[in-house]
């Protein structure tokens, strides 16, 4: 049992996940701190000193935080664009499939009455005539 778990951990699908969830974390992170620690505040400077985070009102006893949730849809978003940007760029940096090869012509031209006959053909159906 012990080798078959060593083998499953090991397969590359296990790791590749493994890692893309071990950096997805940390480029959260940035993309947090971005919108936290830059982002919203110049938002907020330019409507007049507004921190999202702490707007709130009161419904009874209930706390409606939705400057939180303005801001939690912001990171969204911003997060959303950069992993757009990122995918963009990795799309734009493959390299391009090669042009296909055209098929080989299956008729020609007749030289003496132009009609269109087989590749093949040693004389033509229409005129007669002997093709070389």
């Amino acid at each position: 049992m012990l080798k078959e778990f060593k083998d499953f951990v090991m397969r590359g699908n296990v790791l590749d996940l493994a890692t893309a969830v071990i950096i997805g974390g940390a480029f959260g992170k940035i993309i947090g701190s971005l919108v936290n620690d830059i982002i919203m505040p110049l938002i907020g400077l330019v409507m007049g000193g507004v921190n999202f985070s702490e707007l709130s009102f009161t419904v009874g006893a209930a706390v409606i935080k939705w400057g939180s949730f303005v801001q939690t849809t912001l990171d969204f978003l911003v997060i959303a664009f950069v992993v757009f940007l990122i995918i963009k760029t990795a799309n734009n940096m493959k390299k391009a499939p090669a042009p296909a090869t055209p098929a080989a012509p299956t008729t020609k031209e007749c030289p003496h009455c132009f009609s269109t006959i087989a590749i093949k053909a040693t004389r033509c159906p229409n005129c007669t005539s002997e093709i070389k």
